[in-house]
């Protein structure tokens, strides 16, 4: 088999687990990658969560944007030169008093902003930025926030949100009389009586010291402090509203010699606040210290033992909040200072038990977090096994959908296909380049080993309890494994048959999330169990038919592995009929399931295609906008599954016409393109020749795109003042389609290559600053290698300095896909790669004796290194001995095919060469030659020569002692293949 580019895309709606909010997220990723990445669940960011969690701030209305950058006006508002009906007001002092006139149109404008006519939005959008260009408009903005307490207080508190936005894109332009003044009414109303007001203040505040201002303002901090010991409640808690916010966005400054470590000062001093008589100080005190925990800040070191022992003093707090901080304050404890916890973790386990039961959802969730970092720790089994008799009927019991879950997520509307998403349904998704991956034994080539995993940061307020505790219930599956299941088995029962669906549906949710880790346990149970879930697929609830479709695609695998009319066709049955669902939160769920079966399934789908294909383009005339994106991409699966078979006449008239039509349809510029590019060239590469009617239109606008992108980047370069930066996007997507088509047509894309300048756009793309474009340029050059060599071969003097310049590990997929086409030129230059080789044998070298690296870049690194041996053996063979050993290791287990045949005739030639650079790894060589399951017979008289020379070489005795410390199962297979 030839080495396989695998797009590795967004999976968009892969493994949906609904969720509470709308839009309901899309689990993307390849496999269950999408759920359990190094520290991600449900495409959710599992940073800790001072860093995950934004804080609730007022959010701006629409029209409040920071607007013009300020002009060379210097005049007061109100003055001469003010084209508006401002009066002229007094000069900006810190006396300063508004023109009474000009106050009550800066008031009338504050109130249009809250209208919710457009036409009425764009003109006050239009007068601030008029208005921006005076910097007094800003004391403006300040009086009416903190003096103005006659007007009411959305209005207040959105005069300094603009100022806020003002501050935000221009604070450095503000004359420093105007500075000063914002500054000083700040500190002089931080205590206002209105907490809207005096949160408005605190993000002002904040937002100043973000430009740089912690260092010019010096006596904020000090001053905040101050206020902090008020008797009166309001700016006690108003400073420390600030100042929580000020530790939130500068933690790591305030722990630095740029302002002299205050924290030394600031953490004693909250921690004194534990104790107040407010829940909302003691609150603002936690979270302030919380900040720290992660940066591990040394004030805070020094001062752990009195932080956990009055965490601890308050875990029995009536206040919700506090005790959400106290939980959070845990979890990143766990991460962080174990150490401290590991005496009390019993009581600390049986506290979060408490917790995650907490009649406050926001607590539970936090608390719910606990069991996840705890999953990760080397200490999890020793410590929770005797717990997990109470934690798993808790976790269980956080999987149900809440009332307002249900509401949320329209439960209750069960046909709702005919709807037409709005905007905010369909979020931003972004395009994966190409990664060149090597087929392996005994797997396929799913290309997700060293995938990125695709989180959906956006899908952050999604994240609730009934996704937490899954999330915890899957890892800690992949730690107890089996032993989970007695503690889990006689719930499943009661919850899979139950009559109320709310239930049935969290016992499928729960029978999804323990697929991976208990999966040998689960399996004696399969055969009566993913009937019953195929039959769950036609559920009367949606949120049932949905939940199953996710559920069973977690055992997939399972499914292809037994006799095809047993379970897999009636899955694939039922699936389709789902994909035409009437609801679209089903077809997205069954959509997503669907393409992980095709992924599992492969060529056993290819009896089925007709079908398969049929329901997929009815689809097309029944889905709305955000679903087709989710339908291109099992589109492409499918092509990617099933490869060359799909290239029947049959299927391309049933197929290609719906996606030329969308392809007609879309704009240069539209951002669906995306998905339908990648689709299409899953479809190409399927194809091969049966492409052949479609490809000159498709090759000609991908170029164009690429050609257009690289245009718009040089002019941004040239004039960023003028120009916005291109969406580079649009040229990834479009060089990986030519891939795709490069590859499918094989010699068919010479003549579009000879018409179209793609050479010359592709010396641009691979010195490209953005490490997706060069990933994708070098995989094109790749495929056009292969294709058509008679165009790369005049450009390669330029080509090679720049691949060598990439074989740079740091960006793993543009130094894997560089690697990758260095090897393909080599098999077309044969000894004229001679002049070359330097430039990059070194760093090839380095990379795979390199610790850590990814097995990808490891085997696509050692076939390169043997194909440039084959084509110069006599340039690489004196560097044999720092490679072989690493050379082997990362080759015995790639299946036999065109790339290993190259690449293992390069080492022997070199062994030919230089046979002493293998004598001390041997045994590696053996066993990467007994890895090889039916080598072409020179390639095996090769071997065959090399073990028997060695063994001529050493003696018969020496060898009996040396293959003495072959594994049985090598002895035997060097035995019977080559009589050693």
């Amino acid at each position: 088999m030839r080495i396989r580019r695998v797009p590795s895309p967004p999976r968009m709606a892969r493994f949906h687990i609904p969720g509470p909010a709308l839009p309901s997220p899309r689990l993307r990723g390849r496999g269950w990658r999408s759920w359990r990445g190094p520290r991600t669940w449900a495409g959710v960011d599992r940073r800790p969560p001072s860093v995950r969690r934004g804080r609730s701030r007022p959010a701006t209305n629409a029209t409040t944007s920071a607007g013009a950058q300020p002009g060379t006006h210097t005049e007061p508002l109100g003055s001469s030169a003010d084209p508006g009906p401002y009066p002229r007001s007094s000069p900006c002092t810190m006396d300063w008093q508004p023109d009474e006139q000009g106050l009550q149109q800066v008031l009338q404008l504050l109130k249009d902003s809250q209208s919710p006519n457009t036409a009425t939005q764009r003109i006050v959008q239009d007068k601030l930025k008029q208005l921006n260009q005076f910097p007094d408009f800003n004391n403006y903005l300040i009086f009416v926030l903190t003096r103005l307490k006659s007007e009411d207080e959305p209005t207040r508190s959105l005069s300094g949100l603009i100022l806020k936005n003002n501050v935000k894109a221009h604070y450095q332009s503000f004359p420093p009389p105007v500075a000063d003044f914002i500054k000083q009414e700040c500190l002089n109303n931080i205590g206002d009586a209105s907490s809207l007001i005096r949160a408005t203040i605190g993000i002002l505040i904040t937002t100043i010291a973000s430009k740089g201002e912690l260092q010019m303002w010096p006596e904020l901090l000090p001053q905040l402090c101050n206020l902090l010991n008020s008797e009166d409640y309001n700016t006690c808690e108003g400073a420390f509203g600030a100042l929580q916010k000020i530790c939130e966005d500068s933690s790591e400054l305030l722990d630095s010699d740029a302002l002299n470590r205050p924290l030394n000062i600031m953490i004693p001093k909250f921690l004194q606040f534990f104790k107040h008589c407010s829940p909302k100080i003691r609150s603002h005190a936690i979270a302030c210290v919380n900040q720290f925990i992660m940066d591990r800040a040394q004030a805070l070191m020094d001062n752990i033992d009195t932080f956990i022992e009055h965490l601890f003093a308050l875990a029995v707090d009536d206040d919700p909040e506090v005790r959400k901080n106290v939980c959070r304050a845990l979890v990143m404890l766990l991460e962080v200072r174990i150490d401290r916890l590991i005496p009390h973790m019993h009581s600390i386990i049986q506290y979060m038990l408490q917790r995650t039961q907490d009649h406050d959802e926001n607590v539970a969730l936090e608390a719910c977090e606990f069991w996840l970092t705890l999953a990760e720790q080397p200490i999890c089994k020793e410590v929770l096994a005797s717990h997990l008799v109470q934690l798993i009927p808790i976790l269980v019991n956080g999987m149900k959908y809440s009332e307002i879950d249900i509401i949320l997520l329209k439960g209750d509307v069960e046909e709702d296909e005919a709807v037409p998403d709005s905007e905010q349904d369909i979020k931003p998704r972004f395009h994966k380049s190409r990664t060149v991956t090597l087929p392996h034994e005994a797997e396929r080539p799913d290309g997700s080993e060293d995938a990125e995993d695709d989180d959906d940061d956006d899908a952050l307020s999604d994240w609730n309890l009934r996704k937490c505790s899954a999330a915890a219930l899957d890892v800690l599956a992949n730690v107890f494994r089996e032993e989970l299941l007695p503690h889990l088995l006689p719930l499943l029962k009661g919850l899979l048959f139950h009559p109320e669906w709310v239930v049935k549906e969290s016992g499928i949710l729960v029978l999804g999330a323990i697929a991976e880790g208990c999966m040998q346990g689960m399996v004696p149970y399969l055969p009566e169990l993913i009937p019953h879930l195929i039959q769950c697929l036609s559920d009367k609830k949606a949120l049932v038919r949905s939940i199953a479709c996710w559920t069973l695609s977690r055992y997939a695998h399972w499914v292809v592995s037994q006799p095809p009319d047993m379970h897999l066709k009636p899955l694939m049955t039922e699936l389709l009929k789902r994909i035409l669902d009437g609801n679209k939160r089903v077809q997205e769920a069954a959509c997503s399931a669907f393409a992980t079966l095709e992924e599992e399934a492969c060529t056993e789908l290819v009896p089925y295609l007709s079908y398969i294909l049929d329901t997929l383009v009815f689809a097309f005339g029944k889905y709305q906008h955000k679903n087709l994106l989710i339908l291109y991409d099992a589109i492409g699966t499918l092509a990617d599954s099933v490869g060359h078979h799909l290239n029947q006449p049959e299927y391309i008239q049933k197929l290609m016409p719906p996606l030329i039509q969308k392809w007609n349809e879309l704009k240069d510029e539209d951002k669906d393109l995306f998905p339908l590019l990648e689709c299409l060239s899953s479809v190409a590469t399927a194809l091969q020749s049966g492409f052949l009617p479609y490809c000159e239109p498709v090759y000609q606008r991908c170029v164009t795109l690429v050609q257009k992108t690289l245009a718009q980047a040089m002019m941004y370069t040239q004039h960023p003042e003028q120009y916005e930066a291109p969406d580079k996007d649009f040229m990834i997507v479009a060089l990986d389609l030519l891939s795709g088509l490069a590859e499918g047509l094989g010699g068919h894309v010479e003549q579009l290559v000879a018409r179209s300048n793609i050479m010359t756009l592709l010396f641009q793309c691979m010195q490209d600053s953005m490490p997706e474009v060069r990933q994708s340029s070098f995989a094109l050059l790749g495929d056009l290698t292969k294709a058509c060599f008679i165009h790369v071969k005049p450009c390669i003097a330029e080509f090679m300095p720049i691949l060598g310049t990439n074989l740079n590990p740091e960006f793993i997929s543009v130094c894997n896909n560089a690697t990758w086409a260095i090897g393909e030129i080599c098999m077309q230059m044969g000894a004229e790669m001679q002049p070359y080789v330097q430039m990059v044998l070194n760093n090839l070298v380095e990379i795979i004796n390199r610790p850590n690296t990814p097995k990808t870049l490891l085997e696509n690194t050692a076939i390169t290194i043997g194909r440039l041996g084959y084509v110069c053996p006599q340039e690489v063979a004196p560097m044999l001995q720092q490679f072989i050993r690493p050379w082997c290791t990362s080759l015995r287990n790639i299946r036999d095919n065109e790339e290993k045949d190259s690449a293992f005739r390069g080492i022997c030639m070199m062994i030919g060469v230089n046979p002493g650079g293998v004598v001390q790894d041997f045994i590696f060589f053996c066993d990467a030659v007994a890895s090889w399951v039916s080598p072409k017979d020179d390639l095996r008289d090769m071997f065959y020569k090399i073990l028997h020379g060695f063994k001529d070489q050493v003696g018969e005795e020496n060898w009996q002692q040396f293959s003495e410390q072959f594994p049985p199962l090598l002895k035997e297979r060097l035995a019977a293949f080559y009589g050693v």
